[in-house]
């Protein structure tokens, strides 16, 4: 191995533009330092090669590199040096380099193809060839290289060899054209390019024909069909269907195990076609039927694949893959072209040749045959929709024994048999729904994060769109399935955690599909029968799972629940039990599930319901304590969110006193934040310790769910403690400014001020939420304007304008464009004062480049937008240099680099051009 200095020396003599010689077995050298992961001089080698591969002229050595180079990734450096001048410099080389260049990669594509021993050595140096020679035609053909595909074809007469070899390249050429082309070439050049292929495809099917007629080769077979199947998305009709090409695929190759796959990935390109003439109807009728025939000779409609599947070879795993693909292809593109009566039992065949694919153990696959389920289903239920209208029920009476209402009930008894499987896939492989996940935050403390739009929730919807229309079909048959899988779990046969998740993730997804009576009937036996599991389990971690289903189960179905009080408050009370035991999950499931019901039942609990003495809610507030005395925090949070979803019913039916059950149900945090404040006066230092700054921190979150949920009565909640609120906020500032002072910028990533940070900003965010929550009769915009703005003016304003920028909240920000947007003019002879605050100390931040403080951009730039849609007469109140600091941040968001920044500015409304043109011109402005 060659020493530091020998690896300097080997790299500058090969960047030495001046030696005429390259010296290749130097390269081979510093490749291969390059590549060795134990080498000491690799980093060296590779920036070696890094400005090699920059130098302008190193393309002209790259046949000296790939003829004399010993290591393979030589070779391989010298090709990727080729391609990039192709790439990036081919139209400045002169007429001859190109030409040369061309006939170098040719004729080193033929001599390494020609020889099947060495081919076969040279696989992967050849393949990567192959890209080089397809970068060039990108660039050549067809202007510059007319009689390439000509001389391609004849060619391949002349070896079979060679033959394979230029089967590849036109995969690789339909690929880059069809495919990959969108990125890399201009519209003109691909248009042209696929206007020769097309034109001259007559010359490469009649090749694909003769190989596949004629030759007995297999890895060529096989490369061919593979390059066909590249151009059957696009070659005109008649080569498909005036050919023998369908006959010769489905009768002898797909009956072939070793051509199977690539035999069936052409015939699913093949029956993927779609919006074709109906002339083509029949033709597609029989391939259908000739495919199942040929498919029946393999395995029958009835045979289990999950077993198959599972201890099969790769090549049969990838069979099953692509036979879900071409039936779902052909029958989305053909249903109902197949639902004729000589086709109808091919098409039932086929499609329970679907639910065995569907019920094999691989989501992917499953997912191919969901879209084909979901697709029949709502059609199916479209079509019976449709004719049980009034409109469309008079139309067939008045025309006599028309056939509609008689086809769409016909359509659905031809499937049905069909669809029980298909429920009974569904049910079995039923998606998690919406999770919760348990958290740990920025600073420490466990918060629940619900993930959104992740794969497996986009793969729920579908399904529960799909059984609930499945369920409007046949409510009895999806009963009977669901009930006789609960039974199996009930009696063991089939008990399994995935089992009983799956089956009530099924029970709780058909909310609605069924009409009250049979709902009720179905739902009583359902939780009949999981309650009595729960008592028959042993084992905390059944009893848990068993928890969470009947949790999951009842909250779907707030129609029963709020037409059967009893069993609600059964429910309910069950819930608090749950919410004692300390099994991971079962706590937040029974919090999330008794948010869930508040919400959609919320009057049941504030009004008197009958045999009960007084309404629900005035005996869940006494006994509370009790009731959370064994939840997190965060919990604790969504416990009060219920309750307080609960009090914000206001209907002329709720007689309870919602201002006294507020102030009870706040007893506890108003009981503690006393203590806190009463030891505060004592001593103030008590303030700043880090357990009393959690614990307030705990309470402040606690009122945020409580203001969120309850709406504007909070404003009697807020007013017991406003002023004590603001009084923390300020020692919390005052200590950060503090801090800040004697230890410089950097402390405010110190623990403790990022402690008093995250208090201030809960404080913050509760008075954003009573204000956009503000509103009479507790709460009138005039009062809120008089009562709440004078007291934060100089707390939270003054603090925002003398920090330095690091440690200013862009939560103050948002709650003054909030205080703006909900209160509008009655906070118009605030707005100057707010503005001298937060707008020039804000730009100054923002305007140093377009990354710094992200968050306090996009709030600055709503809180313009706010002044402007609801005081824009405030804009003339403020100093003339504001006045023009406004118009330039205007302009300077509009040059944003962030979208979201840029688009801020479309609120530049005719008010806004008219501070432009009185600023622009210096005109006095109007008052």
């Amino acid at each position: 191995m060659a020493t530091t200095m020998g690896i300097e020396a080997a790299a500058q003599k090969l960047l030495n533009p001046n030696v005429e010689d390259f010296d290749v077995l130097l390269l081979d050298d510093v490749v291969t330092a390059a590549y060795s992961s134990t080498d000491p001089n690799r980093a060296m080698a590779n920036k070696a090669l890094i400005a090699l591969q920059e130098m302008p002229d190193v393309w002209t050595k790259a046949d000296a590199i790939l003829e004399r180079a010993q290591n393979p990734q030589s070779r391989f450096f010298g090709l990727q040096v080729l391609d990039d001048a192709i790439r990036t410099r081919w139209k400045v080389l002169p007429t001859e380099q190109r030409n040369g260049i061309k006939n170098y990669v040719v004729g080193k594509v033929i001599q390494v193809s020609s020889d099947e021993a060495l081919a076969t050595s040279e696989k992967v140096f050849l393949s990567k060839l192959n890209l080089t020679l397809v970068q060039i035609l990108k660039q050549e053909w067809p202007h510059n290289w007319p009689s390439f595909i000509p001389d391609l074809v004849g060619s391949s007469k002349t070896s079979e060899v060679l033959c394979e070899n230029n089967m590849q390249i036109l995969k690789l050429l339909s690929e880059e054209i069809f495919d990959f082309s969108r990125d890399q070439m201009v519209t003109q050049k691909v248009k042209k390019m696929k206007e020769s292929l097309n034109s001259e495809f007559a010359a490469i099917y009649h090749l694909c024909e003769f190989i596949l007629d004629h030759s007995q080769r297999p890895s060529l077979l096989n490369v061919t069909l593979q390059t066909l199947q590249r151009f059957l998305t696009w070659i005109p009709l008649g080569f498909i269907f005036q050919t023998s090409l369908v006959e010769t695929l489905l009768h002898k190759f797909f009956p072939e195990p070793m051509f199977r796959n690539d035999a069936l990935d052409c015939l699913t390109e093949i029956g993927s076609l779609a919006d074709l003439e109906p002339d083509y109807d029949p033709i597609f009728r029989k391939l259908f039927s000739g495919f199942l025939a040929r498919l029946g000779n393999i395995f029958s409609p009835e045979t289990d694949l999950t077993q198959p599947f599972e201890n099969g070879s790769e090549d049969e795993c990838i069979f099953i893959q692509r036979l879900a693909l071409f039936l779902t292809g052909f029958l989305k593109a053909h249903l109902k072209a197949l639902e004729t009566p000589d086709t109808q039992q091919s098409l039932i065949a086929g499609l329970f040749y679907l639910v065995r694919v569907s019920e094999v153990d691989d989501v992917e696959i499953f997912r191919i045959c969901l879209e084909a389920w979901h697709m029949l289903a709502h059609d199916l239920y479209q079509t019976e929709s449709e004719f049980k209208r009034p409109g469309h029920l008079t139309s067939v009476l008045c025309l006599g024994n028309n056939g509609g209402a008689t086809s769409a009930a016909s359509r659905k008894y031809m499937y049905g048999p069909v669809l029980t499987g298909v429920r009974q896939v569904m049910i079995a492989k039923m998606a998690k729904p919406e999770e919760v996940l348990i958290v740990e935050d920025e600073n420490g403390d466990i918060v629940r994060e619900t993930t959104k739009d992740t794969d497996v929730i986009a793969q729920y919807k579908t399904m529960r769109e799909t059984l609930v229309y499945l369920t409007h079909l046949n409510c009895d048959d999806t009963e009977s399935i669901m009930l006789s899988k609960l039974t199996a779990q009930v009696n063991g046969t089939e008990w399994s955690w995935n089992n009983l998740n799956t089956l009530c993730w099924a029970i709780g997804s058909i909310s609605g599909a069924m009409t009250e009576d049979e709902e009720k009937r179905f739902l009583v036996t359902v939780i009949k029968d999981l309650l009595g599991l729960c008592e028959q389990k042993r084992g905390k971690d059944n009893k848990a799972v068993i928890a969470s289903n009947i949790m999951y189960v009842v909250g779907q179905y707030p129609r029963f629940l709020k037409a059967h009080w009893k069993f609600l408050k059964t429910v309910v009370n069950k819930l608090f039990e749950f919410m004692h035991e300390v099994h991971p999950g079962v706590q937040d499931m029974a919090c999330d599930t008794f948010l869930k019901i508040a919400t959609k039942c919320r009057r049941k609990f504030v009004t008197l319901q009958t045999d009960e003495r007084v309404p629900f809610i005035s005996e869940l507030v006494d006994i509370m304590p009790s009731i959370i005395s064994d939840l997190e925090p965060h919990q604790v949070q969504a416990f009060y969110e219920a309750v307080g979803c609960m009090l914000s019913d206001k209907g002329p039916a709720v007689t309870v006193d919602r201002a006294e059950l507020l102030e009870k149900l706040m007893e506890m945090p108003n009981r503690r934040w006393k203590m806190i404040m009463e030891q505060a006066n004592t001593d103030v230092e008590s303030l700043v310790e880090p357990n009393t700054i959690r614990e307030i921190i705990k309470i402040l979150k606690t009122n945020n769910k409580t203001c969120g949920s309850i709406g504007s009565i909070y404003a009697n909640q807020l007013q017991t403690f406003f002023m004590d609120v603001l009084n923390v906020y300020k020692v919390y500032s005052e200590r950060i400014s503090a801090t800040i002072a004697r230890q410089g910028p950097g402390a405010t990533q110190l623990s403790l001020v990022r402690t008093l940070r995250s208090a201030k900003k809960e404080v913050l965010r509760l008075l954003v939420v009573f204000i956009e929550k503000s509103g009479p009769p507790e709460a009138d915009p005039q009062a809120v304007a008089q009562g709440f703005i004078p007291p934060v003016l100089d707390p939270i304003l003054g603090d925002y304008q003398r920090n330095i920028p690091n440690s200013r909240d862009p939560e103050v920000l948002t709650l003054f464009a909030t205080v703006i947007d909900k209160l509008k003019g009655h906070i118009l002879n605030d707005v100057p004062r707010i503005m001298d605050a937060v707008f020039e100390c804000t730009l100054h931040m923002i305007t140093v480049n377009f990354e710094d403080f992200p968050e306090h951009r996009i709030c600055f730039f709503e809180f313009i937008r706010a002044i402007n849609s609801n005081c824009f007469q405030a804009l003339f109140n403020i100093p003339p240099e504001h006045q023009k600091l406004v118009v330039d941040s205007v302009v300077w968001a509009m040059k944003h680099t962030e979208r979201n920044i840029s688009d801020t500015v479309r609120f530049c409304d005719r008010s806004l051009q008219n501070l432009f043109f009185y600023v622009a011109f210096n005109l006095p402005l109007p008052h």
